[in-house]
């Protein structure tokens, strides 16, 4: 150990990226500005972020390019225990069904907890949104099933779709159009196999790009394609959204760091404003090459 942080992952608890950091017993948040420089070297090999909340009784090493940063057991426990892996059919919260839109035939419908807000919707990166319905929790999972089955949309979009369109996203007046379409066709579904049980929600687009700092900022062209011991990632914040920073990087344009990357690495900060890991290309999905 080089007395280095361990990155616990980005958060959205508000309109503002948090990055959660620990070392040992010590826990901190930093809050980050658009604007700022960012900077850190990765040391040592990754290791497995455990489930829950609790450490890996492994320590496993996990491969750098794994977007979970978790061996398979872990995993599995993380997984049996969340919404999505539908065994929490008795929770007594209200849940809240989403229209989300990330770009141009970039949409899905999904839940959420009432109780969280739209951090959902900023820690998936959502550029624009409107809700649809709450209540029950199996009512807003079949609600959200039969949508899906209505409007031929996905149950999940890739993070390489939703950054391949920010840089090239149509204006806020015709994303709200986009998504009020689609709340119609949902709305014209009452009656049809959504259940009694969920109350709709009035439309209400709701557009993210200012908060995430999309607008009017430059495209990214490459994006991290993962760490490396000794890889260094600097650059100035520009935007962020979802678990993506884009950072201005010195001579390299702006590069897309996916912080579910970074999680189970030891870092230290550093000051110069380079990057160099591995790095692929945004638009057709190549490899660059070697280390930059």
């Amino acid at each position: 150990m080089a007395g280095g942080w361990w990155c616990a992952g980005l958060r959205w608890p508000g309109e503002a990226p948090e990055l959660g950091w620990r070392r040992g017993g010590d826990r901190r948040v930093s809050v980050l500005a658009y604007g700022a420089a960012l900077g850190f070297r990765a040391l040592g090999e990754r290791h497995c972020v455990g489930a829950r909340g609790n450490a890996c009784p492994l320590n496993a090493v996990v491969p750098g390019r794994s977007t979970g940063g978790r061996c398979a057991e872990c995993a599995r426990l993380d997984r049996a225990h969340s919404v999505a892996a539908d065994r929490l059919a008795d929770d007594p919260r209200t849940y809240r069904v989403y229209l989300a839109w990330f770009g141009p035939g970039l949409v899905k419908v999904g839940i959420t907890g009432e109780e969280r807000g739209a951090a959902r919707l900023r820690e998936q990166g959502a550029v624009a949104f409107t809700w649809l319905g709450r209540g029950p929790l199996m009512a807003a999972r079949r609600t959200e099933e039969v949508l899906r089955a209505a409007l031929g949309v996905p149950d999940r979009i890739p993070y390489a779709g939703k950054r391949a369109v920010r840089g090239r996203l149509p204006g806020i007046e015709e994303r709200a159009r986009a998504v009020a379409e689609l709340y119609a066709r949902a709305a014209a579904l009452d009656g049809r196999g959504r259940p009694e049980s969920l109350e709709r929600l009035p439309l209400e687009v709701v557009d993210q790009a200012g908060v995430f700092g999309l607008d009017g900022t430059r495209a990214p062209t490459r994006s991290v394609r993962e760490l490396v011991d000794g890889g260094v990632v600097a650059g100035r914040l520009v935007a962020a959204a979802g678990p993506d920073l884009h950072l201005d990087a010195a001579g390299g344009g702006v590069v897309v760091l996916d912080t579910r990357l970074i999680t189970g690495w030891e870092l230290t900060a550093v000051t110069d404003g380079d990057v160099r890991v591995p790095l692929i290309d945004i638009g057709n999905g190549g490899v660059q090459g070697g280390l930059f």
